[in-house]
């Protein structure tokens, strides 16, 4: 399906390139011999967010959130129960992925990619450096193995590692360098949109700042766009434009990063923010301490979903539902008292 996208301010001064619009999906809860539906788990439950092109928007939260399925919901991995995923192709015409066939989706796959968290596990071990960053080379066309060569060898280079390694397996590399092998897989199409799934996650700290710089450095070299799925606010906070922040399958505040880190207005980013650990042990910090436990996605709470749990909850948040509001000019914010209260950030 193909339409005009709807016309939402850029951030960042370029064209908008993905609109998501009431994202759902649930998944079935199956019991007995029959597998008889009994209810659904609610792991994307109205998910709405733009990213302008050469903008990094980073999805954080607890884990189990919705993140994940979020970003594989984007990249048709799974099929979304409703909502929209508005993509804008090269030629200026805009696609909603949630509605496509499998088969119309295959040219879209070019422009989207994907980073996964493990790369230990995301690798095939039975194949070469070569044969893993050319396959998507040969799967859309590029017989010639020579031109598939040259190609490899400059993804490597970009990425920080030496041509020769093309012939290793990836066995033979650390954590470090798999992922970077992962990296260059993702950029052989000449992707316009990178989806990175906890990237940096899996690795050593050391190692960390160095796989973050590479992607910046990437980004500002070949105009990607990223979406940033974590849960350290300390690596969202280096490489973001703007945040959005999720809670049981909910965006539940969306900010450009300075704002959302000096002045958040949910609840629940508050209390996120003061479970950043500050790198200096004589810094005392009087942390926000969220009692009880996670909402259950298969049977979520009346009205809002963090009520039991916000030091703030008045009886409205326990029987309306709020919706997400522009606060203010990009400023968007899933609470009933989101504009009269003031919650600590951090400097």
């Amino acid at each position: 399906m193909t339409r005009l996208m709807t016309q939402i301010p850029s951030t960042n001064g370029h064209a908008q390139l993905l609109a998501v619009e009431h994202l759902r999906k649930f998944f079935p809860i199956l019991q007995g011999f029959v597998r008889r539906q009994v209810g659904v788990v609610r792991a994307v439950d109205d998910v709405s967010f733009t990213i302008d092109e050469r903008e990094t928007l980073s999805l954080v939260g607890e884990s189990g959130c919705g993140k994940s399925s979020t970003a594989r919901c984007i990249i048709r991995a799974i099929q979304p129960t409703d909502g929209q995923i508005n993509f804008r192709t090269r030629a200026g015409a805009v696609v909603d992925l949630a509605q496509v066939s499998s088969r119309a989706m295959r040219p879209m796959r070019r422009d989207i990619q994907f980073v996964f968290q493990d790369p230990y596990s995301s690798l095939n071990p039975r194949m070469t450096v070569f044969d893993i960053v050319a396959e998507p080379l040969l799967v859309f066309g590029m017989r010639s193995r020579r031109e598939r060569e040259e190609r490899v060898a400059e993804l490597l280079r970009k990425v920080g590692l030496r041509p020769e390694h093309m012939v290793r397996f990836p066995h033979a590399f650390s954590g470090g360098q798999r992922q970077r092998i992962g990296i260059a897989r993702a950029l052989a199409l000449n992707p316009r949109l990178i989806v990175l799934d906890e990237p940096v996650s899996a690795l050593d700290v050391s190692v960390q700042s160095q796989v973050l710089n590479l992607l910046l450095d990437l980004q500002s070299e070949l105009g990607l766009t990223y979406l940033f799925i974590a849960h350290d606010l300390s690596v969202v906070r280096h490489v973001s434009d703007r945040v959005a922040v999720m809670y049981v399958g909910q965006i539940v505040e969306t900010a450009t990063t300075d704002e959302l880190y000096t002045a958040p207005k949910h609840p629940y980013t508050a209390a996120l923010l003061q479970a950043v650990p500050v790198p200096d042990p004589k810094a005392r910090t009087q942390r926000v301490v969220l009692q009880g436990q996670v909402a259950n996605p298969a049977d979520p709470p009346s009205g809002c979903y963090f009520h039991p749990r916000c030091p703030y909850a008045m009886d409205v948040c326990r029987t309306q539902t709020p919706v997400l509001e522009e606060i203010a000019p990009g400023r968007l914010v899933r609470c009933h008292r989101a504009a009269e209260l003031k919650l600590p950030g951090v400097a």
